[in-house]
Order: structure tokens, then C-alpha cells, then sequence
């Protein structure tokens, strides 16, 4: 049980040890003036970090149409990497595997038709 646990372990270790390290690296660098103390800017602190005074609200709401296309984007690829595999072992899954695909297919192209016709991708 050590021997499964222990590579868990050591990538644990490892994984604390390499942000720790960067942040002491840091933190000691600016005694050495390698890496000086910079004077706080309220104007550099502000939420977005780029230097300019936000006008407006800065809460804006965005189209979600965005959203809908990246979540479709997103399942037209889980399809493929799906699809690779069964590409791959074609020969050996036989009738039983290409039904399979069929009905996977047939799901994804019954939903893209539903999305179609509810004009779900249509910007105007």
C-alpha cells in the first residue's frame, strides 16, 4: 500500500515545494535589490490591474448566446474524442460496436437538428 501511496506522496511534496520555493526565492530577492520594492500605486491596485480608473458600472452582463456556443463547442469535442478511439478499434468491436456508434451519432445529430431549429446559433 506504501508503494501506490508513496509516488502520490513525493508529487505532493514536489508540487508544494516548487510554488513555495518561487515565493521565498521572491521574498528573499528583494533584500538583495535584484527584485526592489516597488511603492504602492492605488490607481495599479485597482480590480483590473491595467493602469486606468474603471468609468461605469463594472458589472456588465454578457450575451447567452457566448455561453451556449462554447458549451456546444464542448460537446461536439467530447464527441470526437470519443470518436478516436472507436476509429482506432474499428475491426475489433465489430456489429455491436458500430450499432453503438450509430446511436451516439443519431443522439448527437437529433440534438444538433432540435438546436437548429430552435435557431440556437443564430447571433441576429
Amino acid at each position: 500500500m506504501l508503494d501506490v501511496y508513496g509516488h502520490i506522496a513525493i508529487l505532493v511534496v514536489v508540487a508544494i515545494i516548487f510554488p513555495l520555493g518561487a515565493l521565498v526565492t521572491s521574498w528573499a530577492l528583494q533584500f538583495v535589490r535584484i527584485r526592489p520594492r516597488v511603492p504602492s500605486d492605488p490607481v495599479k491596485e485597482d480590480t483590473y490591474e491595467c493602469g486606468m480608473v474603471t468609468e461605469g458600472p463594472s458589472l456588465v452582463q454578457f450575451n447567452f448566446r457566448f455561453y451556449y456556443v462554447a458549451l456546444l463547442f464542448l460537446l461536439f469535442d467530447v464527441e470526437l474524442v470519443f470518436l478516436f478511439p472507436w476509429a482506432a478499434v474499428f475491426e475489433e468491436v465489430g456489429t455491436v460496436g458500430f450499432l453503438k456508434v450509430l446511436l451516439f451519432l443519431t443522439t448527437f445529430v437529433v440534438g444538433g437538428l432540435y438546436a437548429w431549429r430552435k435557431r440556437a446559433m443564430e447571433w441576429g
